[in-house]
């Protein structure tokens, strides 16, 4: 899957919490800016399945913002998908999610930012809401410190400090304790990081706003850190000897072989299964298929990996914006429509019909089309009554409830992504709902008590909530691109 072992020390950190809110994408966004205003080369990576901040990392860092998540890619990518987004760098910063020790419901450590911490040998860097609390702050982060010895607690970043008096009788508080502070971020210190109702406003729709937030983190970690000390415990971490991830070198590995759909009485679903349309293969040395991805400040959600796969599958990758571009790339053979926020774009995409135009008239030809739960809000009748491209029959609109969580699933049809009995895992997190319409198969069966299918297949379609990484499965990229055939 990977290339020959060779020895990777590419000096690391993990930037966690004990919780959500306590600060830790201000530290760790900050942190990277500053350590690469410094002239380091450095590697940003973000624990779990989340989109947004790896945007703030990249606009920090200057290089892209990779996700590690154990749950979606499996514990033995974590490792190979680091090396490959860490080459050629002076340091790593992984932010964690939520807290320390929070992972998949039900599953233990599994995807938590222990667990990743530990897949990769980096110490962590602790970062303490301490705005109302002085001595009990010893007791916390005791408490982190030796729930899990395998895991190395090595620094603490004191957050929202109220006063001088307060940072030093946290500090006396925790010489205890014996883990050094690296830091004392002050309470009243201004950083703009709107939220709406998904989390933080991506960077692609904050433009200049978005350069002066990562400049203002960057300035107050700068002032209330100890950098120096930061570096020191990254240059700390084990040696690594396992192989970089390779796009290349794993699609040119045998597809894995489908699992077994299970059968009516297990925890998935029957399967409504279409008998598989051929698949055109291109040959080598011929000319590369166009394959248009969505971007722009609507459909942000993406996995970097996701454009590398491709590309080493034979595709020649064109990204355009449905909020300004009135038709296709020209050629365009496959489309591919990420996540990301339709519900607040939502007139501007109804009003470019050119697009939607191309769009339907693409998939409604059988192209093979990509869809994950922002574009499949797009491919739909309308969206909070609005018109979208209309080729699925369905219907969407905002709600007031959340879903949420990581799925385990099978493909329930075949289509240009898989074949019945694909088994990938994936995350839900939207506030919208779909009403069916009539004549779609089902995407995916969910391994959950109550065996509810998900998502759409129809023609060439593939449209799901569903956000799945596909470095988990690379035959999907492969299957893809030759689903889309010879120029």
């Amino acid at each position: 899957m990977v290339t020959a072992s060779t020895p990777a020390s590419v000096p690391r950190l993990v930037v966690a919490a004990p919780s959500s809110g306590s600060g830790k994408t201000t530290v760790a966004t900050g942190l990277m800016a500053a350590l690469t205003a410094r002239g380091l080369a450095v590697s940003p990576h973000k624990v779990g399945p989340d989109y947004i901040d790896p945007g703030y990392h990249a606009l920090a860092t200057g290089r892209t913002g990779r996700n590690l998540d154990a749950y979606l890619c499996g514990p033995e990518l974590v490792e190979p998908l680091f090396l490959h987004g860490s080459r050629g760098c002076d340091i790593a910063v992984i932010e964690g999610v939520m807290g320390l020790y929070d992972g998949a419901a039900g599953e233990g450590e599994l995807a938590s930012t222990a667990h990743v911490a530990k897949l990769l040998r980096a110490p962590v860097v602790l970062v303490v809401d301490a705005s109302a609390q002085s001595r009990s702050v010893a007791a916390l982060v005791h408490g982190f410190v030796s729930f899990d010895p395998d895991v190395r607690v090595a620094g603490v970043i004191l957050n929202k400090v109220g006063s001088d008096r307060h940072e030093v009788m946290l500090r006396e508080a925790l010489d205890a304790v014996g883990v050094p502070v690296l830091g004392a971020l002050r309470r009243a210190a201004p950083v703009e990081t709107p939220s709406r109702h998904l989390g933080l406003v991506p960077v692609a729709e904050r433009g200049s706003a978005a350069v002066e937030a990562v400049s203002a983190m960057a300035a107050l970690v700068a002032d209330g850190c100890d950098l120096e000390g930061l570096v020191a415990l990254a240059r700390g971490a084990g040696t690594l000897s396992g192989a970089a991830w390779d796009a290349a070198e794993v699609l040119a590995s045998p597809s894995p072989r489908p699992l077994p759909v299970p059968s009516p009485g297990a925890a998935l679903p029957d399967p409504r299964v279409r008998p598989e349309r051929p698949r055109p293969h291109t040959p080598d040395g011929l000319e590369k298929v166009r394959v248009a991805v969505a971007g722009g400040a609507a459909f942000t959600f993406s996995y970097a990996e996701h454009a590398e796969l491709l590309a080493a599958a034979g595709a020649e990758v064109a990204v355009f914006d449905p909020l300004r571009d009135e038709e296709l790339p020209e050629g365009t053979r496959g489309l591919v429509i990420g996540g990301g926020f339709p519900e607040v774009y939502v007139s501007e995409l109804s009003a470019n019909e050119g697009l939607r135009k191309s769009v339907a008239e693409l998939a409604l030809g059988g192209a093979p089309v990509a869809a994950e739960c922002a574009g499949l809000l797009y491919l739909g009748r309308e969206l909070d009554g609005l018109p979208m491209c209309g080729v699925l029959d369905t219907s969407a609109r905002m709600s007031g409830r959340l879903t949420l969580g990581y799925r385990d699933c099978v493909a329930l049809t075949d289509s240009p992504l898989a074949v019945a009995g694909t088994r990938m895992r994936g995350h839900e997190f939207h506030r919208t709902v779909v009403e069916p319409g009539a004549g779609e198969a089902p995407a995916w069966g969910m391994r959950t008590p109550q065996r509810r299918v998900e998502g759409f297949v129809e023609r060439g379609v593939h449209a799901s909530y569903l956000h799945t990484h596909w470095a988990a499965q690379p035959s999907v990229a492969r299957r893809f691109v030759e689903s889309c055939g010879t120029p």
